[in-house]
């Protein structure tokens, strides 16, 4: 968005929101229906790209509102913006059309085109040609300081204090999730109220651990021998009521995570670099780097054959559900 669409009432013809941090997307969808219904009686209409061709956006544009002044055209998952196999398109799009609408967009409604892709494809025509002619909103994942940015910008439009450490404890339990984040950040300013102070001991009184950040702490723990508090936060889970079979592939999943970083490391890659290699989010990877020395990977081999066990067991043996995988946390010889 240009500067004047971003604090005043400015509404362009066309949008394209990209990225795949849908807190963003969402509030930017929601600016743009504001600023419109502050001047116009407006029409909404919604089309799925995956399920229709864009013509039927173009030619809905260029039809006069029925009911309305305006029209406001939701055209979400534009997928021909991004790298596709031809083979797996359910539509076949014909962007010559739009290409040609985009010369003289409709004064009578406004079209908005939502790309949730981490990245579109630069090289197609039809992209490069909505980037220029439309307002662009990216909504790009927000990791490390900026994320920390970002919790501040809220606490400050909220009214409450919260120190930067007790900030990293916030995301350390919820993980880099925006709308996640934004959920218990409005449970915690509920509590503590204007003017409030946000503390740790709240955050880990208040604030509900995600399943996986909860299973990388749970794998943490084991791997670093501490099976106390591997067994306590696997009993916490259960009681959550996750299923044993699960958190078997989870746990497994996370060493080999750790194998796969081991390796990046010793060839020198760096965390963003590990992370599009593995198709894994960054802070995935960061918690990894964080654990300090891993195991040699011989042991954390030897963890992944004794959780295909596990596994084998909790789809086979008559033994209690929960059982094979505490046995497995238990065992003192994996150390």
């Amino acid at each position: 968005m240009t500067e004047k669409e971003r604090t005043g009432d400015a509404v362009a013809p066309v949008y394209l929101l990209t990225g795949v941090e849908q807190l963003t997307l969402d509030e930017a969808m929601e600016t743009i229906e504001r600023r419109l219904k502050r001047t116009k009686e407006i029409e909404t209409i919604h089309y799925d790209m995956e399920e229709v061709p864009v013509e039927a956006v173009v030619e809905e544009a260029n039809l006069l509102p029925f009911l309305a002044e305006h029209k406001l055209i939701i055209a979400k998952n534009a997928s021909f913006l991004k790298a596709s196999e031809r083979s797996k398109e359910k539509v076949v799009h014909h962007l010559p059309t739009l290409e040609q609408w985009l010369d003289s967009p409709s004064p009578t409604a406004t079209v908005v085109f939502v790309a949730p892709y981490e990245k579109l494809d630069g090289r197609k025509k039809i992209t490069k040609r909505l980037k220029k002619v439309a307002s662009v909103v990216e909504a790009n994942r927000l990791e490390g300081q900026e994320l920390v940015n970002w919790l501040k910008a809220s606490l400050i439009k909220e009214e409450v204090t919260m120190d930067e450490p007790v900030m990293h404890e916030l995301i350390g339990r919820v993980g880099e999730n925006v709308s996640l984040l934004q959920k218990e950040l409005e449970k915690l300013t509920t509590y503590v109220g204007p003017n409030g102070v946000i503390t740790e001991q709240m955050i880990q009184e208040l604030v509900t651990r995600t399943p996986e950040m909860d299973v990388f702490a749970l794998t943490d723990a084991y791997v670093k021998g501490n099976r106390t508090e591997a067994l306590h936060i696997y009993r916490d889970l259960l009681f959550n009521g996750e299923e044993p079979i699960m958190l078997t592939a989870l746990i497994a999943g996370q060493i080999r995570l750790m194998l796969n970083v081991q390796t990046l490391r010793k060839k020198g890659f760096e965390r963003n670099q590990m992370a599009k290699t593995l198709k894994v989010h960054p802070f995935r990877i960061t918690l990894i780097m964080r654990m300090g020395q891993l195991p040699p990977s011989a042991h954390l081999l030897r963890m992944l054959s004794e959780l295909a066990d596990v596994d084998y067991s909790l789809k086979s043996s008559g033994m209690r559900r929960d059982r094979p995988l505490e046995l497995f946390l238990m065992d003192r010889s994996a150390h």
